[in-house]
């Protein structure tokens, strides 16, 4: 969601070692099994796994966020496992989110990209699912009002009804509508809007756009993550500032379509941190019951992403 420099980001990762260097081995032996629902990794390796040629935006760094740099900061924390996000500058070429899931089948599950208007999106979602693609992002291009009106994306949430693959929007406030319009004609597609919908991303978290994003509830599929602290808000540290926002989704939509994600790397930019994000679910939102943030960190993404 926004940039970040070498610099923040081992800064950042220092401190979330150091967070974690004083757990006991029982105690990761014994973690609880927390699913982050919402994580990037890229590799330097632009030989093997280029990036798409028509991405025009920003150069995100570092240069490295393997899976296995991202597991050497999630499994001191209790997560076990994790969705990983197609990253935007590979475009619809999956290949590096493939291979990771390739590699750690048991833990990671994926959110891919494709191109709506390619032929055949339908057999593609279907042979993707079996490799472990279990959600596609999707954003609003130049189509704008008319985003979702495609042949290609009318295929996808028809497919994603069939086979219960994720439509995970990555929106404001400004596509509800569409998003209501949708979920009114593809009823049983999951839908799993990503960082609230970036509630107070500019800063000021307004209650209408609170309003209108619960009231999106009445659709059973919708399900809400909880995540990119770091971008929403007053951005600070403990994050309680969202605990309002947090309290009406709660209300709305209840723990079991809620679930927590940290959007890493962006959370571990300096002075953010991944124990950071996660403290605010388990530990400071009091109106939480032990099931219920069982439900935010573990059970929600685990029943859409992983069964």
């Amino acid at each position: 969601m926004q940039q970040i420099t070498r610099r923040v980001v081992l800064a950042g990762l220092a401190a979330t070692a150091s967070a974690a260097a004083g757990q006991s081995a029982a105690t990761q032996e014994n973690a609880p099994g927390y699913i982050d629902a919402h994580v990037h990794v890229w590799t330097p390796d632009t030989a093997r796994f280029p990036h798409d040629r028509q991405y025009a935006g920003p150069q995100y760094k570092p240069d490295s966020f393997t899976p296995e740099q991202l597991l050497a900061i999630a499994r001191p924390n209790g997560v076990t496992r994790i969705v990983l996000i197609q990253m935007s500058f590979y475009g619809t070429d999956n290949a590096y989110l493939l291979d990771a899931l390739k590699r750690y089948p048991a833990v990671f599950s994926g959110v891919g990209i494709l191109d709506h208007h390619a032929p055949g999106v339908r057999s593609e979602m279907i042979r993707l699912k079996a490799l472990g693609i279990r959600g596609y992002r999707i954003f609003p291009g130049p189509e704008k009002a008319a985003w979702l009106d495609s042949a290609g994306m009318q295929a996808m949430w028809r497919c994603g009804a069939e086979q219960q693959i994720a439509m995970c929007p990555l929106i404001g406030a400004d596509s509800f509508g569409s998003i209501d319009r949708m979920c009114a004609k593809f009823p049983e597609t999951p839908v799993v809007i990503d960082h609230m919908a970036r509630l107070g991303a500019d800063g000021e978290i307004r209650q209408a756009d609170v309003r209108a994003l619960c009231a999106l509830a009445r659709h059973r599929s919708i399900h809400i993550k909880i995540s990119a602290f770091y971008a929403l808000g007053k951005k600070q540290y403990p994050y309680t500032d969202l605990s309002p926002a947090i309290r009406a989704l709660y209300d709305a939509y209840g723990p079991q379509r809620l679930m927590w994600a940290s959007d890493s790397p962006f959370q571990v930019e300096a002075p953010h941190t991944y124990p950071g994000s996660l403290e605010l679910v388990r530990d400071r939102l009091d109106f939480l019951s032990r099931e219920d943030r069982d439900w935010l960190l573990r059970k929600s993404a685990e029943r859409v992403f992983f069964i």
